[in-house]
């Protein structure tokens, strides 16, 4: 079985394992039940297929998969928007456009430093592949207590700096995020070698993130809350949103708003002016 065939059945059986026939909308097949959800069988029914078809699909023996299939096995699953294209990247052979693409160095995108250097009242950082750190600026150094040098990866902060865990205080669930874009990126860039050398380096390193990654759980960056404890400003309540340029979907800047007139918003000027009397 090949590696992307194998991550594909993996996927399958842990989407498989979380749904139940009542959650189907099913009666469950007669006979003792050895899975905690649906069985290949009832699975195959729901998506219309046979059932040694979908054998050989999660045992890594179906070689081509078309769109359609792939579409009823994601209606029979209940899976979200990024879930089904994260199935699509797994079932389809990695484009000579994503093998080039992950080997590139990447530049931070102009426009988006343009924005940055606008926001200079709240904490931002420009991520890229790997969750690489292309930009950040003082005020989110500041926040975060780290220095957040370009090239560095946002990834092992989070995961397993102890200041991470200290300062953000609905830790487990920024982390868990984290674990599940890196795994929706390596289904999108199966053959960068970087990738995937940081990820089984973050599994050794710590026993959650090895844990979390064999949930199988993909999701992409989006709008969240991050409870963060200063030891100078007190606790900050963000919203974290993101933008991406439309020419570099691989950079996101993520910003750190604060609700006006919040405690927060009334702290940054504070914490802004302790940077600057700090450099």
């Amino acid at each position: 079985m090949g590696s992307d065939r194998a991550e594909l059945a993996a996927f399958l059986r842990s989407r498989r394992d979380r749904l139940t026939p009542h959650q189907a909308g099913i009666e469950p097949f007669p006979g003792a039940r050895r899975v905690p959800g649906l069985r290949r069988e009832e699975l195959a029914v729901l998506a219309g297929l046979s059932p040694d078809y979908y054998s050989r699909l999660e045992q890594g023996r179906q070689a081509n998969i078309s769109r359609e299939v792939l579409d009823a096995l994601a209606r029979a699953l209940r899976l979200d928007d990024v879930e089904r294209a994260h199935l699509h990247d797994l079932a389809a052979p990695a484009t000579t456009r994503h093998v080039a693409a992950a080997d590139v160095p990447q530049r931070a995108d102009p426009g988006l430093l343009r924005v940055m250097g606008a926001l200079d009242h709240v904490p931002v950082v420009l991520l890229g592949r790997r969750a690489t750190v292309l930009a950040s600026n003082a005020l989110l150094r500041a926040v975060l207590g780290h220095p957040m040098e370009p090239g560095t990866s946002f990834a092992r902060f989070l995961l397993l700096d102890p200041e991470a865990r200290r300062r953000i205080l609905n830790w487990a669930d920024f982390a868990q995020a984290m674990v599940a874009g890196m795994r929706r990126e390596a289904g999108r860039y199966p053959h960068d070698r970087r990738l995937h050398r940081a990820i089984a380096e973050l599994r050794r390193a710590d026993p959650d993130v090895a844990r979390w990654w064999d949930d199988h759980a993909v999701r992409d960056y989006a709008s969240a809350i991050k409870r963060i404890r200063h030891p100078i400003a007190g606790d900050l309540v963000f919203n974290i949103e993101l933008v991406a340029a439309p020419q570099q979907p691989d950079q996101h800047l993520i910003i750190y708003t604060a609700e006006p007139g919040s405690t927060t918003a009334g702290n940054l000027p504070l914490l802004a002016s302790w940077v600057s009397d700090r450099g």
